[in-house]
């Protein structure tokens, strides 16, 4: 294999491994931080200073800044969050990326295999997921510098070809062209985080004379300012068939990186002066790699810092380059805030689930509404919408398993959200089968219209009663379901019984008036079949009860946003 090859197969293999190292650390940190990261997210809907923090930490945690712009886009999409908070948090984005760069300026290449051997031995010998999240962590952050190493030892060739150093000499005195480098390596590699790594292991590389670096930090910067622009291509491709708000907010952060670049390119030189001026002092070669690290945290620090109080100015913007048009409806069967792109992120995925939960329990709850409805006015119209409805809530919960069952086999929930989620399933279930005996009562009063049944008038209002005490309970069951306030438990459970005496009132009754000749003897089954139904909703209920007792709802994974379930 001649040199050229090496040098590329080792670069790409060193890539490799580094960007795994980078992924592995973010799932494990992620698993790590477990419930903390409830806690980054609940600081995003205060004010904008802490919407930069929450941003900051929550792409220190994830390791990329692409990952947490897409969370932000998601949430934004869902409504968990308005544009001008989106924004914030794509502001602290652009800090906590850069903490990558400075972990890489470290130089870590002696403790290299030792970081990788105490990582496995822990993540091996001991059995608490969180302690093997630790161990994976360390045993990632050593594949990271690892990666970073074998890129490094196959770079060192590139210092004596004449035709590369000439290529690296125009780069550095055309700032313009080191722009569109980086642009084009963040492009290929979709992570600023790994073109950065790359970028600092280059310019440790030695020049000629074996002291100065062979790209120095002058022309290190323009290839920086390229690769912000080009993480922002991750956060459009996201925003592709979300919400106007969601493109808004892919769109601001394109602006706060293009606008810091438009800045930036005029003072490359003074910049760089100023960054070796606050940086450690020593050979070029030696200080370089966390030179390039401080520009990249001074760049986006100070963008913050700009944009900060003009994030109405920032708002504006966006709203003119992409204005208000038709507002997207969705149907009762689509999912509404549900977004694949969050799989990978469990914590922030499963706000937009609980979202998606409340939405199908309050569609059900209406359901029950309309079912009363077509009893009080005998409207038997109105059945067919009701089947209708039912039929929808049943796809729009199917769409919610699915999700959480892609949740699952992405291998991303800790312990304590598997349990929880498990939980939630179990609820939702109730839900849904709520759902499925508004329809077999809507079957049944359409069987009747279409066979000519005609119930007496005291039936009808005994089963309206009976739906009227169901639809209590179901609200307060949902209600329990999404604050943990058992309180309400005792009076579900009394409602059960009077509907159980309610059922047994209606059964004895229809026989007397079988009996005297008011009603068909043919019409028990049938009748009986709508009791029994609406006997099976109440035990739904008193489920759904049981769940919130066990522990087992949706407040768990409320920490982030309030929801409450509405009366349609």
């Amino acid at each position: 294999m001649n040199s050229t090859m090496e040098v590329i197969f080792g670069l790409l293999g060193g890539l490799a491994v580094f960007i795994f190292g980078m992924n592995m650390m973010s799932d494990c940190l992620q698993k790590a931080a477990g419930e903390r990261m409830k806690s980054i997210l609940a600081l995003l809907t205060k004010n904008p200073i802490l919407g930069v923090i929450a941003g900051a930490l929550t792409t220190a945690v994830l390791q990329s800044s692409s990952a947490t712009t897409v969370m932000a886009i998601g949430f934004v999409s869902a409504g968990l969050m308005n544009l001008p908070q989106a924004i914030s948090i794509i502001l602290g984005a652009n800090i906590g990326t850069t903490m990558t760069a400075q972990i890489i300026a470290f130089k870590l290449s002696d403790y290299i295999y030792i970081i990788i051997f105490i990582g496995f031995i822990i993540s091996f010998v001991v059995k608490s997921e969180k302690a093997k999240n630790i161990g994976q962590t360390i045993f990632a952050f050593g594949l990271l510098f690892l990666g970073i190493e074998t890129m490094g030892s196959v770079m060192k060739p590139l210092a004596s070809s004449p035709v590369f150093t000439d290529m690296i000499a125009r780069v550095a005195d055309i700032p313009v062209l080191g722009v569109a480098v980086g642009t084009l390596m963040t492009l290929v590699v979709q992570s600023s985080s790994a073109t950065i790594a790359v970028l600092q292991n280059f310019a440790a590389q030695p020049g000629p004379d074996g002291v100065t670096s062979m790209l120095g930090l002058a022309g290190a910067i323009p290839i920086l300012l390229g690769d912000n622009i080009g993480t922002t291509i991750t956060a459009l491709l996201a925003s592709i068939g979300q919400p106007k708000d969601a493109k808004r907010t892919a769109v601001a952060h394109c602006i706060f990186n293009i606008s810091g670049c438009l800045l930036f390119i005029w003072f490359v030189k003074p910049y760089a002066a100023l960054i070796q001026y606050i940086s450690p002092k020593g050979p070029e070669i030696e200080v370089i790699s966390r030179q390039i690290a401080n520009a990249h945290t001074f760049f986006n620090v100070t963008m913050t810092l700009i944009w900060i109080p003009l994030i109405w100015l920032m708002v504006k913007i966006v709203m003119k380059i992409i204005p208000d048009g038709k507002k997207t409806v969705y149907s009762n069967s689509e999912a509404m805030y549900l977004d694949s792109k969050l799989v990978g992120q469990p914590t922030a995925a499963l706000q937009l689930v609980v979202k998606e939960i409340v939405r199908c329990t309050e569609l059900v709850g209406s359901n029950l509404k309309e079912l009363i409805s077509v009893l009080e006015k005998n409207d038997s119209e109105k059945v067919s919408e009701v089947i209708k409805n039912a039929e929808d809530t049943r796809s729009l919960y199917d769409r919610i398993t699915e999700y959480l069952a892609e949740l699952f086999a992405s291998g991303g929930l800790t312990e304590e959200q598997a349990t929880q989620t498990a939980g939630i399933m179990y609820v939702l279930s109730d839900v849904d089968r709520m759902g499925a005996l508004c329809r077999e009562i809507g079957l049944s009063l359409k069987d009747k219209e279409e066979k000519k049944y005609k119930y007496s008038e005291k039936a009808m209002d005994d089963l309206k009663t009976s739906l009227q005490l169901i639809l209590k309970m179901y609200f307060q069951a949902a209600d329990m379901m999404i604050t943990g306030n058992v309180e309400s438990a005792k009076k579900i459970l009394k409602q059960k019984e009077q509907i159980m005496d309610l059922g047994i009132k209606m059964r004895k009754s229809h026989v007397q008036r079988v009996g005297k000749g008011k009603c068909v003897a043919k019409l028990t089954e049938p009748f009986n079949k709508i009791i029994h139904s609406v006997d099976r909703m109440g035990n739904c209920c008193i489920n759904m009860v049981d769940a919130v007792q066990g522990q087992i709802g949706l407040r768990y994974f409320l920490e982030y946003s309030d929801h409450e379930v509405k009366e349609v």
